[in-house]
């Protein structure tokens, strides 16, 4: 093998960022962090002798669709880092912690968007990482479907959700071998499950109404890291 040649990773990361009254504290530390964050990602792969060729950001705030109607979804296309490192940082920017309703939000939802993200199919090695940040359990799928806005092409349950994201005997809508998972979030019935019964998923357990201090960035970074 040439010793010029390095293997390069095509990486895209969906932030599935719960952007409720209580996540304030979340929300504020991505914000504070997003103009350093390709530059935090690429130093830590590259302490890990990983080069990052292609890496790409998406956003996807949620809320809840019955409290907050047409503001319960933020789902962006995937921004290039570092070339578009202020339209990036000026989305994460623009979010803010609101509404919710009732404890549980539709984190679900904000999942089968994520998993559903147009991902980038090129590279030699692939990295597809979804993160979550969430202080609270999600309710069940369709919980809102009832509402005006809910989005016709989701997944009608959870099985479906699940088959969405696949496993080794079935193809979902992510790449099988690239897929990760990275679950800031209370156990609960959801989440717990998601963490035990997928695979690819790496769950930090939140406390709930406590936002997600304990999870510092630089952890973040390092957890993100070590996904890919």
């Amino acid at each position: 093998m040439s010793e010029n040649f390095k293997v390069t990773y095509s990486v895209d990361m969906v932030f599935c960022i719960d952007a409720t009254g209580s996540m304030g504290n979340v929300i504020d530390m991505v914000k504070n962090n997003a103009l350093h964050f390709y530059n935090d990602v690429k130093n830590a792969m590259t302490a890990k002798s990983k080069t990052i060729d292609t890496l790409r950001v998406r956003i996807v705030a949620f809320r809840d669709y019955i409290a907050d109607g047409n503001e319960a979804m933020l789902a962006t296309d995937f921004f290039t880092l570092p070339d578009q490192a202020a339209d990036f940082e000026a989305c994460v920017r623009s979010i803010e912690a609101f509404g919710g309703g009732d404890d549980p939000e539709d984190g679900l939802e904000a999942l089968g968007y994520a998993i559903k993200s147009k991902w980038n199919t090129e590279g030699m090695k692939k990295r597809q990482v979804i993160v979550v940040w969430t202080d609270a359990e999600t309710h069940p799928l369709g919980y809102a479907n009832s509402a005006p806005n809910y989005p016709e092409k989701m997944a009608k349950t959870f099985d479906e959700l699940t088959a969405w994201w696949g496993d080794a005997q079935n193809n979902g809508f992510i790449d099988q071998r690239a897929k990760r998972m990275l679950l800031f979030a209370p156990n609960g019935p959801y989440w717990s499950t998601i963490s035990d019964t997928w695979d690819n998923v790496i769950h930090f357990p939140s406390v709930a109404g406590r936002g997600l201090g304990e999870f510092d960035y630089n952890q973040i970074i390092d957890s993100i890291s070590n996904t890919i």
